[in-house]
Parts: structure tokens; C-alpha cells; sequence
């Protein structure tokens, strides 16, 4: 099994019902370790280093999110612009990002319909978090997946038992 990463960022988990069933996953699996980083950083002081000397350790990693006004969670935007260094983009350097698994999953409370051209956002999900995919893509990392969990608020325990199976099959191509 590959040595996994999930970089976790919701800023109101005890809300969310599908994050903590989705994170659960998780934790049931030890080749899986979770960082829950609004519990970690709480005060939005990012210990850079510490954060890039763990990142070399794994073979995959998993950003896994709600859609915050439009975007990604601030915590998680602090954690790139502070982790990610310009200094892997050298020739030279080591890069713990190149080349690595990457999933992306977000949840949001919205419908599906609402994320298109047409729909009342009038932006995909995908174009909501473009900041994130060019930031991982200069980097060179390889995203494999990005699973969007629409009116996550909403969902049945049924329906998160399917939306955890479809991730987990993803994870296993």
C-alpha cells in the first residue's frame, strides 16, 4: 500500500457531518495519516519546515477540503504559500511533490447543476480551485483524481457509504 498524506482543511468540521464520515476512512487505515490542519494550526502559524521534511515521507497525497466561499479553505491556501517551496522547481533540488499521486476532494453544500457555465455559479468546482491544480501541476505533481461531493450537508449515511466507495476505488486504479 502506498504511504499516504491527506491534508485535511475544514474550518467548521463540527458541522459537517460527510467530513467526518469521510475522514473516518481514514483513520481505520494506517498507511493513511490524517492532518487535520485547522486543528494542528489553529492559530495560522505554519511550521514550514517541519511540513516540508514530512511531505518527503510519502508516496501519495490527498487535499481534502469544503469549497469556502468559492475557493479553497485559508488555512489550506497559508499551508501552500508557506510549505511549498520555489526552491523544488531547481534543477537541482529535491522536489517532494514531483511525480506524486495526487486526489483532490472537495465537498460543498451546492448542487451539482449549480457548478456549471449554466448553472447559478456559473463556474465548475474544478475552475474554483484552479489555484490549487496549477499550483500542484507547476510542482509536477500528478493529479490522479478530483471527486467532488455536491450538497454534502444533505447527504443520507447511505449516500456517504457510496461516495466513500467510489474514493476508495479511485484510490485503488
Amino acid at each position: 500500500m502506498k504511504k499516504t498524506l491527506v491534508v485535511f482543511a475544514h474550518p467548521y468540521l463540527e458541522h459537517s457531518n460527510s467530513n467526518v464520515e469521510l475522514i473516518n476512512f481514514y483513520v481505520r487505515h494506517q498507511h493513511f495519516t490524517l492532518r487535520d490542519l485547522y486543528e494542528e494550526y489553529s492559530n495560522f502559524h505554519i511550521a514550514a519546515f517541519r511540513e516540508r521534511k514530512r511531505l518527503q515521507n510519502y508516496d501519495r497525497f490527498i487535499f481534502q477540503f469544503p469549497l469556502i466561499w468559492f475557493g479553497i479553505p485559508p488555512l489550506l491556501r497559508l499551508w501552500i504559500d508557506e510549505v511549498f517551496d520555489r526552491e523544488w522547481l531547481k534543477e537541482d533540488k529535491h522536489n517532494p511533490l514531483e511525480g506524486k499521486e495526487i486526489y483532490i476532494l472537495v465537498t460543498t453544500g451546492g448542487k451539482e447543476r449549480s457548478f456549471t457555465k449554466e448553472g447559478t455559479y456559473e463556474f465548475t468546482v474544478e475552475e474554483l480551485i484552479s489555484g490549487l491544480i496549477v499550483c500542484l501541476k507547476v510542482f509536477k505533481a500528478n493529479i490522479k483524481g478530483i471527486k467532488v461531493v455536491y450538497e454534502a450537508n444533505k447527504l443520507t449515511k447511505k449516500e456517504i457509504i457510496l461516495h466513500k466507495k467510489e474514493f476508495t476505488t479511485l484510490l485503488n486504479q
